[in-house]
């Protein structure tokens, strides 16, 4: 049965005539598609250490819009 199942084909087990269990291959598991970016890294070698106020970020925000001060 293990040869069979190892060609990818499902082994059937019956009971009187009528089947109870199933054996199938394992679905391999499938790696990522991508790998998750270190954003965390992108941060710190954007902005270094620097911690930003509420007053600068909005200015950045309101710059952003086109908004003047």
């Amino acid at each position: 049965m293990a040869a069979w199942i190892e060609r990818g084909e499902a082994v059937e087990i019956t009971q009187n005539g009528k089947a109870f269990a199933r054996l199938v291959p394992a679905t391999p598991e499938k790696p990522r598609r991508f790998k998750m970016p270190d954003i965390l890294a992108r941060l710190c070698a954007n902005f270094g250490d620097k911690v930003y106020s509420a007053e600068e970020l909005q200015g950045v925000i309101r710059e952003s819009r086109g908004e003047r001060s």
